[in-house]
């Protein structure tokens, strides 16, 4: 029998980060990826022969510069490139707004639909820098007791910003800045991506808060690509983590996590063999790894159902394509093209909410919210000579639509996706040559994302910090002994951020310090 110090069940990026820290710490580790290539949701996929095609996550921006730095990751491949322009919004009637890398473009553009808010706008610049600047160094620790949080922020002097972050809707924030519901409708998207929740729900400007967080290539609050595909990202983790010591096996499933005397002490493949380890840890969410992984008759009735009322609601889906030449957009009338930066079909917020009604009722958005990207526009290692990729992030879409299935109803959503690019770029279909639609069921099926969440569950203030998963469970321990939390179900919760695994390796190397055993490697003695 195969015996190890660590087990990670799933190679998605976050087990992936945790298998670097430990092999680079010494503790001898395997990682089990059921599919045949590792990643997880971060994956670049060719469904269309010469079509590098980010099939579910899709922008680069969130991954900690620490860990790029302590895995090396560069060393292994890993390139990015910063968007630019960084948002184009147009709107129907024939305007637009761009946010660009240098200020000044950026706040003419504003003064197009308000001269007070391109005043403010630099005033909100500086609000975020000033917000990071005291949760950024939270990602990369264990969630603090919620006294202590708070205590942080009002030792600062901002109580005001906790109330804003934690209790608003993302247009009660905006509210309090801008005028414009172009502009507001522009920055409420972060607010929104992933979750079921529209502009109105208390709660979603922490989502944004979440998702400002970025830094790419030492700028903050920027977006870009991973030169070649997301995939590149978890392909130098894995080599990383390798070349620190890792065994990684692709195409093997976990069916169990094993117990003795109440404790995990490894795993069961899907093939039935058995793997020993001092420590399990998942790379599945809650659900998944309580309800599916661990035996049944473990934890209590309680502490299941707890584990059932976890929130993790789907709420996108994807509509990828293969195009034979990149699309036109009525509305663009800047220099270059808008195609190498995110393209944003968010018109207003009255838009944004009336979307999130169809799908807090079951249905698919008739006016979907869509984040667009041509990564081939500015990668052109993405597609054939002279052809591109289009990749859409479609909101809103729950995972259980009424009085029908997903299985029968994508080619319908497909086409609404189609219909509503039309008004912004009417040539659309004619520069068409394969597409495909991944709803939540099609996420949840591949990849084990639970109701096709793609943060591994919500993401509200109800289910972040000490809350996440549940209380009592924040810190990547779980009640039972020797298994433990490494991704995005655990703090601070999704995104390519990497830092649930880098967390999840500090808890498991200290508790391996603590308790050394005899057949195993000391870790921090290599």
């Amino acid at each position: 029998m195969d015996r190890y110090d660590a087990v990670i069940v799933g190679g998605g990026h976050n087990g992936l980060v945790a298998a670097g820290y430990l092999a680079k710490a010494g503790v001898r580790t395997l990682v089990l990826e059921r599919r045949n290539l590792v990643g997880g949701a971060c994956v670049t996929e060719e469904p269309w022969p010469g079509f590098r095609i980010n099939t579910y996550s899709y922008v680069a921006g969130m991954l900690r510069p620490e860990i790029i730095d302590d895995l090396e990751l560069r060393r292994f491949g890993f390139r990015t490139l910063v968007c630019s322009p960084a948002e184009f919004c147009p709107f129907p009637d024939g305007r637009s707004l761009c946010f660009w890398r240098d200020d000044e473009s950026t706040l003419r553009e504003i003064a197009k639909f308000s001269r007070r808010d391109a005043a403010t706008y630099p005033k909100y610049v500086e609000y975020w820098e000033r917000t990071l600047d005291i949760l950024e160094p939270l990602l990369l620790l264990p969630p603090a007791p919620l006294p202590e949080l708070l205590a942080q922020f009002q030792s600062q002097g901002i109580d005001e910003l906790l109330r804003d972050l934690f209790l608003l809707s993302v247009e009660e924030f905006l509210d309090g800045w801008f005028e414009s519901d172009q502009l507001k409708a522009s920055l409420a998207i972060n607010g929104l991506i992933g979750e079921m929740c529209g502009p109105r729900t208390p709660g979603t400007a922490y989502v944004l808060a979440h998702h400002n967080a970025t830094i790419l290539d030492g700028e903050r609050q920027a977006w870009g690509f991973a030169e070649g595909g997301m995939g590149r990202i978890t392909e130098a983790m894995a080599r990383a983590a390798e070349y620190f010591g890792a065994t990684i096996r692709r195409g093997t499933g976990v069916r169990q996590v094993r117990m003795r005397d109440g404790r995990a002490v490894g795993v069961e493949t899907e093939a039935g063999e058995a793997i020993e380890a001092r420590v399990v840890l998942s790379g599945l969410d809650v659900r998944r790894t309580m309800l599916k992984l661990v035996p049944p008759d473990v934890l209590s009735s309680g502490e299941l159902e707890r584990v059932r009322r976890f929130r993790s609601d789907g709420a996108s889906l994807k509509f990828n394509a293969a195009l034979n030449r990149l699309p036109n957009f009525t509305a663009w009338n800047g220099p270059g093209i808008p195609h190498t930066g995110e393209v944003e079909i968010a018109p207003s917020m009255e838009y944004l909410e009336r979307a999130y009604d169809a799908g807090k009722y079951g249905r698919f958005s008739e006016h979907p919210y869509m984040d667009i990207l041509f990564q081939s526009a500015a990668d052109p290692s993405m597609a054939p000579p002279g052809k591109h990729t289009m990749t859409c992030f479609v909101q809103y879409a729950p995972y259980k639509l009424r009085g029908t299935t997903w299985d029968d109803f994508k080619p319908e959503a497909g086409e609404i996706v189609l219909q509503t690019l039309e008004q912004y770029a009417p040539e659309i279909r004619n520069t068409l040559e394969h597409s495909q639609v991944i709803s939540p069921v099609d996420i949840e099926r591949t990849v084990g994302l639970s109701g096709g969440n793609i943060f591994q569950g919500n993401m509200t203030p109800d289910q972040i910090f000490r809350f996440r998963p549940l209380i009592g469970w924040s810190g990547y321990r779980t009640p039972i002994p020797g298994l433990y939390l490494c991704a995005a179900t655990a703090h601070p919760g999704g995104g390519v951020m990497g830092a649930p695994g880098h967390n999840a390796a500090q808890v498991v190397l200290e508790d391996l310090r603590a308790s050394p055993s005899a057949d195993s490697t000391t870790p921090g003695s290599r």
